[in-house]
């Protein structure tokens, strides 16, 4: 299976028939770009995390396949580069899957298994806390979401994912733990005739600071290293933001992407403070918009 993975073509810019490049980072940035089935990871090498993932779904070509439970390390980079089990051990972290396990599982069986496969890989995956409360279903959800309009279009849709990678992020077992997630869905319209028209896109924040504010995280922290657990993660909440935010926040171009937002264009913030009076908590699906 390693092998396989090694001749995987990765993401796709052309998947949607309309050119959306892979997000472009900075170039003194340390990021290394690994190809897997249907999708690549930008991996952040010095955090060990990604700094962005890609990946392309068929909606019309999804199989169903044992999700299995094959987390490895990508034999492809040093150990050293790579966020394993090590940080997951004996606690309540998630690994969180950053692509979802099933979103790159289509096409033939053979294919199929090793997008499966591929997900499975340390470097797709986030420390991610294990109790998140309702909204972990909504974050979760927004890409069935997505998905189920773009399919009424063209039945296919590219998402881009990964955790905001701040200097402020709380360390455990020598791996910071990343306060934020970010989700980017991109389709295409189609006019009466079927033809694509417009690229679309809508941006997502996973944010958990504002609850933090009111805790001792310095004590708390303190406990958590004693008792060699992670540190105390609040409850999220989920908005639906402008694209330039992320890309403020994150320090990626996202191209043509930030011209097909949905959202109104705004100037671009990465300070929650100053932002959230223009981003929408989406406190169930119908808050979403399309």
């Amino acid at each position: 299976m390693d092998d396989e993975a090694r001749d995987a073509g990765g993401y796709d810019s052309d998947f949607l028939g309309v050119a959306v490049p892979f997000p472009a980072t900075s170039p003194n940035s340390a990021i290394r770009t690994l190809p897997y089935t249907h999708f690549s990871v930008g991996l952040n090498a010095a955090r060990g995390l990604a700094a962005v993932t890609g990946v392309n779904i068929d909606g019309a070509q999804l199989v169903d396949v044992g999700r299995g439970n094959d987390w490895h390390l990508d034999p492809r980079i040093p150990e050293s580069e790579q966020t394993g089990e090590a940080v997951y051990a004996r606690n309540d972290l998630d690994r969180g899957h950053l692509v979802r396990r099933r979103d790159p599982v289509w096409g033939d069986g053979a294919t199929a298994s090793r997008a499966n496969y591929d997900t499975f890989a340390f470097t797709n995956a986030a420390p991610q806390a294990a109790g998140f409360n309702q909204s972990k279903e909504l974050w979760l959800g927004l890409e069935d979401h997505v998905l189920e309009y773009a399919r009424a279009n063209r039945s296919r849709i590219s998402v881009f994912t990964a955790p905001v990678l701040g200097d402020d992020d709380p360390l455990y077992r020598g791996v910071g733990i990343p306060q934020l997630f970010w989700k980017i869905a991109a389709w295409v319209t189609t006019d009466d005739n079927g033809t694509a028209s417009a690229l679309r896109s809508a941006g997502f924040l996973l944010d958990q600071r504002p609850q933090l504010a009111d805790v001792d995280l310095e004590e708390a922290r303190a406990l958590a290293r004693a008792a060699d657990a992670p540190p105390p993660l609040g409850p999220f909440r989920t908005f639906q933001v402008p694209l330039g935010d992320i890309a403020a926040a994150t320090d990626l171009d996202f191209g043509v992407l930030i011209g097909a937002d949905v959202l109104e264009p705004a100037e671009a913030t990465a300070d929650v403070s100053l932002s959230e009076t223009r981003w929408v908590e989406l406190l169930d699906r119908s808050s979403i918009r399309l």
